[in-house]
């Protein structure tokens, strides 16, 4: 079970990491949604596992390449914006969310 610290610190990271991938997804790939769907932080808030949902046309494998190749930067730009209220910023892992995937390859196996 998660403290209220670390649900607040989740909550937090999530709204602005998902301003940072709206913009990310505009900038560098166009027509390509990506969406934070949960965040979670260790205990110590050292780490935070952050999952991830890729919608549009293209290569998602590419995709969330390119975000882990690009993962200091993207801190960096987190450490902007939560600089303020976090002593640490603490290290982004991050994860594809394919929850909606085997929803709907769920609905298709028991439509058919």
């Amino acid at each position: 079970m998660e403290s209220k610290r670390q649900l607040k610190i989740s909550r937090l990271i999530q709204k602005e990491l998902g301003e940072l991938f709206r913009m990310l997804a505009r900038d560098n790939f166009p027509g390509f949604l990506i969406t934070v769907t949960k965040v979670s932080v260790t205990p110590d808030l050292s780490l935070a596992r952050v999952y991830l949902s890729l919608f549009g046309a293209g290569n998602r494998e590419e995709i969330f390449e390119s975000i882990n190749h690009r993962k200091r930067e993207i801190r960096h730009q987190l450490a902007q914006l939560i600089g303020k209220q976090m002593r640490v910023i603490p290290e982004l892992s991050f994860f594809v969310d394919d929850s909606l995937d085997y929803i709907e390859n769920i609905e298709n196996l028991l439509k058919s």
